[in-house]
């Protein structure tokens, strides 16, 4: 294939109506492919070797530009390219923004046995995010999850971690974020710098945040997507069971790795179904 080249969303998703256009150096198109269903793109196209502008775009998304090299052989190797959402650079409009659960999850990853992982989830929970109209720093987020609602695909291990050993949601039913203030890393990311409070004890916490863009749903409403993570060390919230195996190697390992993926209504509550 002279023409090889893959198109991805900031989240690894694949574009599957893009198009690929190249022209060269005068602005002349010479060739124009649209990606399969698996944002692929393959076209068998040779090409004079040379400098080119490649030109990717999708309805709904940014177009983006780059330069390639043909090789003597005629081929040409974009490599990935990632498009972001049509205003993606640009923070959400200001004023609310109602956590959707259904379409939202918080999960956490935790090592086991050294050598694999545990994924679980929370699947209650409810937040809302206060965009600032005029300095982003300002901006807020807060959440609260249900600690019963931990969900790990094992009733058995779900029972364990809802025990005082774990997170005691009998004596600590709910786990909260409070933010504190941001800090930006770029156009679209930054550093949320809040308040963790899970049994009762209350730790800083950073998210590390990416805004994947805003767009319209079939209700109406406009919605802000949102991608974050952080690490956390067990026993700083006072959870230090484990089980040491033979070889000295912890059961359960000591971090957890938090993933969420957030997508918010604007708005003070979540469209009617």
């Amino acid at each position: 294939m002279a023409l090889t080249a893959r198109i991805r969303t900031r989240d690894g998703w694949a574009v599957s109506h893009a198009v690929v256009t190249v022209t060269d150096m005068t602005g002349t198109q010479v060739l124009r492919a649209e990606a399969d269903a698996e944002g692929t793109v393959r076209d068998a196209t040779a090409l004079t070797p040379g400098a080119y502008t490649v030109i990717v775009t999708a309805v709904g998304y940014a177009p983006a530009a780059s330069s390639a090299i043909v090789t003597a052989s005629g081929r040409a190797e974009i490599g990935t390219v990632t498009l972001a959402r049509q205003g993606g650079a640009e923070l959400p409009p200001p004023g609310p923004w109602t956590i959707d659960p259904v379409h939202s999850s918080v999960s956490a990853v935790a090592q086991h046995l050294g050598i694999s992982s545990v994924h679980g989830r929370f699947t209650e929970f409810s937040g809302r995010i206060e965009i600032a109209p005029d300095e982003v720093q300002k901006s807020r987020v807060e959440a609260v999850i249900s600690a019963a609602s931990i969900d790990t695909g094992n009733d058995m291990r779900d029972t364990h971690l809802r025990s005082a050993d774990f997170l005691d949601v009998e004596s600590y039913p709910q786990i909260t974020y409070r933010s504190a203030g941001l800090t930006a890393a770029g156009s679209d990311r930054c550093t949320v710098h809040g308040e963790l409070t899970m049994r009762g004890i209350v730790r800083p916490v950073d998210l590390s945040l990416a805004y994947l863009g805003t767009g319209a749903d079939p209700w109406g409403g406009t919605r802000a997507a949102f991608r974050a993570t952080a690490e956390l060390r067990r026993e700083d919230f006072a959870m230090n069971y484990n089980q040491v195996l033979q070889a000295g190697i912890a059961a359960i390992g000591t971090t957890l790795r938090v993933e969420l993926d957030i997508q918010a209504v604007q708005g003070d509550s979540l469209p009617q179904a």
